[in-house]
Order: C-alpha cells, then structure tokens, then sequence
C-alpha cells in the first residue's frame, strides 16, 4: 500500500472535486486519477462514483476513510512525536534510579538542569528500583539511562558488551543502630567491632550487597545476618525498633532521632554511583545533553571536591 495514495485519497475525499483536489496536492489530475485507480485495484472495491460534474465517496469509500483518516492522523502525530524528541530544547526523558537516589541527588539534578531556560522545556519521568531490575528494563530500552550501583552480571547474562558504567558520584557508608545501643555513645567504629551483633543487611537484588559483601571480607567479618531487606527505609524502621543494626547509605533526609548514626573507619566504606547507558542505543538530543550535564554538575561539585552524597 502506497501511503501516498492514502493521502491522494484523503485529500480527494474531502474535496470531491478531482481538480480542487490535485490542485491542493501540487500534482496533476492524471497523476491523482491514476493514483486512486490503483488504490482501487488493490482494494478491489470502487472508492468514488461520479455525481454530476463533481464525484462522492461509494460506500466502500466511506468505510475506507475513516480507517485512512485515523491511520495517517497517528502517523502525524507519530512524526511530530519524534521531531519534538530529535530537538534539543524539548524531548522527553525517560529515567530510572535507585532508591536512595531519590531522596538527594536526583532532585538536585534535575531542579539545577532545568534552571538554564533553554532546558525548561525538557520533562521527564521517573521510575525507581533495585539495581538489577533497573538494568534489566534499561536493556529493554524502557529507559533512556539509570543512575545505579555497578553490576557485572545478571543471571547468566554478561553485562559488560551490553552496558556502559560510567561513576559520576559516591555515597558514604554508615552503620545505623538505635538510640539505646551499646554503640550509640560512638561516632567511629571499625568493621570488625560489628560481627557481635544482629545485622539487617541489603537483600542480593540490591546493587549494595556486592560492595557490603566484599567489604566486610576485606576486614574479615564474619556478620551475623538477622534478615535480610532490600529498601533502605525498611531497613532503617527495623534498626529504629532494636531488630538489628544496619550498613546504609548516609541518606539525607535520614531523622536521627530515630536512629543513631556511626561512621566507619574504614575508608573504602563508599558506595559508587554510576550512570548507566545501553551500548548501541540511539539517544535523543535532550537525553544526551541531560548525560552530559550530570556528569559535568557531579565532576564539579562533588569528584573534585571530594565529597560524598
């Protein structure tokens, strides 16, 4: 089917006038009468008839119609979709990211990028979750880029020809106990003073447990793991209540009169953030300067500062 053609029908049918018509479409009425004839062949139904000088649409014609009419008004509407996310000025940003992103870097990202004018017109949608399912619907493009912790694999599948890890920022890691535990009277402690106690520690979908895992061996602690969560909020409501003591991110919004916060010694206890992107996977104008604009804002004010979210 010639889309064309649809338009020469849509535009005769309006019309109903052969030469009103060509006219309107620029070509000649030999090129449009030739062109609904061979609509007609292919549908195997006549679309017009004539009415005195002028001609009207048969009832097949009718019926044709408001198939065309709704086919190429998505079409358009298609079109425009797709020019509004190709200029650089609009566009729509589809972005996913971690739980405790939420609470900090993520608004501040956005709020200071659509400070410059020309980026005001740009909006956005947001989706949160743990690591491996961010980057799994990142795979299958439900996302422009993720803000995430690193992860090598899932499942089976080898994530590093398929995904690009770039780190923009880190967090600190604390330990979280309550108000009346014996560690509460502490600001510092070292790792291997926390085996003694029930830990509540971050479930295996999180993008944190690879780096509390790991670092936990590195000072040979055995952790004496009570349950395991994977919110972080969660987490920090069961450390309120004395389940347990927790390894969290140093959120900013955390009340510490909830809960106690501790520093660890250890300074390999930060968490990298990264910016993640799918390999091969076209991005839009307004997704790309967003990329660009979050890894200059954190490089900036964070990496060369040194400091920690």
């Amino acid at each position: 089917m010639n889309l064309r053609h649809l338009i020469f029908f849509r535009e005769l049918a309006h019309t109903q006038y052969m030469a009103k018509a060509a006219e309107n479409l620029n070509i000649s009425q030999p090129s449009l009468s030739y062109a609904i004839s061979h609509l007609e062949q292919e549908l195997g139904a006549p679309l017009f008839e004539k009415d005195g000088r002028n001609i009207k649409l048969t009832s097949f014609g009718k019926i044709y119609l408001e198939f065309v009419q709704r086919g190429l008004t998505e079409l358009d509407h298609g079109q425009a979709l797709i020019g509004q996310l190709l200029n650089v000025n609009e566009g729509h940003i589809h972005l996913g990211f971690t739980y405790t992103l939420g609470q900090r870097l993520v608004p501040e990202l956005v709020t200071e990028f659509q400070k410059d004018q020309a980026n005001q017109q740009i909006t956005f949608s947001f989706a949160q979750g743990n690591t491996v399912q961010l980057l799994t619907d990142l795979l299958d493009e439900q996302y422009d880029f993720v803000l995430s912790s690193y992860v090598a694999a899932i499942g089976d599948q080898n994530l590093r020809n398929k995904l690009t890890f770039t780190p923009i920022v880190q967090q600190e890691i604390v330990l979280a106990v309550p108000n009346d535990h014996p560690l509460a009277s502490r600001t510092t402690v070292s790792l291997n003073e926390i085996q003694n106690y029930p830990l509540i520690y971050f479930s295996k979908n999180s993008g944190l447990r690879p780096l509390l895992d790991n670092l936990l061996k590195t000072a040979n602690v055995k952790p004496n793991i009570r349950c395991e969560i994977e919110e972080d909020h969660t987490i920090i409501g069961f450390v309120q209540y004395g389940y347990g003591i927790a390894l969290v991110p140093n959120l900013p919004q955390l009340d510490h009169s909830l809960v106690h916060i501790v520093h660890i010694k250890e300074s390999s206890a930060t968490h990298q953030i990264y910016l993640v992107l799918k390999n091969n996977h076209f991005s839009p104008p307004s997704s790309s300067r967003f990329q660009n604009f979050v890894e200059n804002y954190c490089q900036k004010n964070f990496t060369a500062k040194k400091r920690l979210i």
